[in-house]
Parts: C-alpha cells; sequence; structure tokens
C-alpha cells in the first residue's frame, strides 16, 4: 500500500480555482482504487518554521502504479488549468504504513 501526503499552498485569492479543481480531481482517487483518508484545511499550527498549509491530504493507493494512473488521468488533466492557476507549490511525501 502506498500513502501520500500532500500539503498544498495556494496563491491568495485562488481558493475558488483550487476547490473546483478538487470538485473533480478527487472523485477520481477511488477509479484507481484510491482512498483519501483524510482531507484538512485551516488547522491549528502547533509550532515550527514551515508555513501552514492551505489544505494537507492523506491518500492511500495499492500501488505506485495505481498512483501513476490517476495523476494521467484525462479527465483530471482536463482541469489541471485550476490547478496550475491556484497553487503556488504542494509538498509530496510517498511512504509506506509502519508497524
Amino acid at each position: 500500500m502506498l500513502y501520500i501526503t500532500q500539503l498544498i499552498y495556494i496563491h491568495p485569492g485562488q481558493e475558488a480555482s483550487f476547490l473546483e479543481f478538487e470538485e473533480h480531481a478527487i472523485p477520481l482517487i477511488a477509479k484507481y482504487e484510491g482512498e483519501l483518508l483524510l482531507r484538512t484545511r485551516g488547522g491549528q499550527k502547533v509550532e515550527g518554521s514551515m508555513e501552514q498549509p492551505f489544505e494537507i491530504h492523506l491518500v492511500s493507493f495499492p500501488s505506485s502504479a495505481h498512483f501513476e494512473r490517476f495523476i494521467q488521468d484525462d479527465g483530471r488533466k482536463a482541469f489541471l488549468r485550476l490547478k496550475e492557476r491556484s497553487v503556488k507549490v504542494s509538498l509530496l511525501i510517498a511512504g509506506e504504513k509502519l508497524g
């Protein structure tokens, strides 16, 4: 099982564009046997030098191949312009469950 954590930072004033992209992209996760485990926005930062992201996502896929098929999905690609317009930077962390 592959776990993807994504910290998403958006350009000020581009919240609507980002959320429109998410409306199209998130439902596609299940098409590739993935699961959105957590989507959080506006969480409380306790400490650290990093800027607070707009959203944090935790998603699982059975394999990296499933994740790659999701990334390459034509339906998702049709709305990438919204993501490109709204996202300043995103940090993607891939890993496996421990224990």
